[in-house]
């Protein structure tokens, strides 16, 4: 007897696909023939785990046949020391992600409708399918966000808007002006998602006040990762800031222990490692140059980019440049899944990382 699960699943399932994670590095160089490869894909610090969380993490190994604390006490209140907020603004998750789905999973149900920009963080298409909601997808401008049409496209039954920034998988980068003047035109009752990721990367004099407009705007949910800049993408560990009462409302629905006990422990000890975040930083902001240099010179077009990425246009088919590289040792991110099908997202890694996909590049470009 055979079943029909999908028919089973919930209306908003049957038009999804199943996320498509990049093949492990042993397995390509297992079916490439190839070794020593370097992994450009998925926008991880290069640098890998700082001291200070790997101390965290070895103090943990003791008490892991116990359940974590399921209320982050220690790293929410180094949070909010640090952020300058209370700790009932605060909610944590395995990694940022599960804390946007659980903004869907609370507030938006069948019927509604959610604003987005095009060429954005794909779970926003992929979690406003899931609950039957409506997605307006507002037309990129360069590449990134319009804040002008996306507040146009707001309406009584937009329920929530989402803007990444700096933006995934463009790097594109609103200023603070055009984000206050963009909050300032939507109205109370719809909920704002600023996702920052990658805000560490960001140079301290651009980047704006998210934090200190929560006052402001109640609205507003201010998202942040450690996966990122901090170094633990394994570990997925990830917080949102917003309103106390909206925070309540969210843990209704989070699920208890969503954090493990050394993601806790090595995020709150990363919180407090300046050096190593600061050495990450500048790694980045050396690197991109580079890239920018390299691309310049050949008269390639690329996206500027404030993350710890850079987006490569081709002006044609990229997917043949991507396994030309792939044969070359060299792992990038293919983007048509983002609606652009001639770009490739390069991550930033090391010295020597770099100067490897620019020699392939510049092979394989000719």
């Amino acid at each position: 007897m055979s079943i029909d699960y999908l028919a089973l699943a919930n209306a908003g399932v049957e038009k999804l696909h199943p996320y498509q994670p990049g093949k492990p590095v042993e397995e390509l160089e297992r079916e490439l023939g190839i070794s020593n490869s370097v992994k450009l894909a998925s926008n991880e610090n290069p640098m890998g785990l700082g001291a200070k969380a790997k101390a965290a993490i070895e103090r943990a190994l003791p008490e892991l046949a116990r359940y974590p604390d399921a209320n982050g006490f220690a790293l929410k209140s180094a949070l909010a020391d640090k952020l300058g907020v209370n700790t009932d603004q605060l909610i944590l998750g395995n990694g940022s992600n599960e804390l946007i789905d659980l903004i869907y999973h609370t507030f938006v149900s069948s019927g509604q409708q959610v604003v987005f920009s095009q060429y954005t963080f794909i779970v926003y298409a992929m979690a406003t399918q899931a609950h039957g909601a409506d997605a307006v997808v507002v037309p990129a401008k360069d590449f990134g966000h319009d804040l002008d049409a996306m507040a146009a496209a707001i309406t009584e039954q937009t329920k929530l808007v989402c803007i990444t920034n700096p933006n995934n998988p463009t790097g594109t980068f609103l200023t603070r002006t055009e984000l206050a003047a963009f909050l300032a035109r939507v109205p109370k009752q719809v909920l704002v998602v600023l996702d920052e990721a990658y805000t560490e990367y960001v140079a301290e004099d651009e980047r704006h006040p998210s934090i200190d407009w929560l006052a402001q705007y109640p609205n507003l949910i201010v998202s942040r990762t450690f996966s990122k800049a901090y170094g633990l993408a394994g570990l997925r560990v990830g917080y949102m800031v917003a309103h106390p009462e909206l925070i309540g409302v969210l843990n209704r629905v989070r699920e208890p222990f969503n954090c493990n006990s050394l993601a806790l422990a090595a995020a709150e000890a990363a919180l407090g490692d300046d050096v190593y975040l600061s050495e990450a930083v500048e790694l980045n902001r050396r690197e991109m140059a580079r890239y920018q240099a390299f691309f310049e010179k050949r008269g390639l077009r690329y996206v500027p980019s404030r993350a710890n990425f850079i987006t490569l246009d081709l002006q044609r088919d990229a997917a043949p440049v991507y396994e030309a590289l792939l044969r070359e040792g060299v792992i990038v991110r293919p983007i048509a899944g983002y609606g652009l099908p001639t770009c490739l997202r390069i991550s930033i890694g090391l010295e020597q990382e770099n100067q490897r996909c620019m020699d392939a590049l510049a092979k394989v470009l000719g």
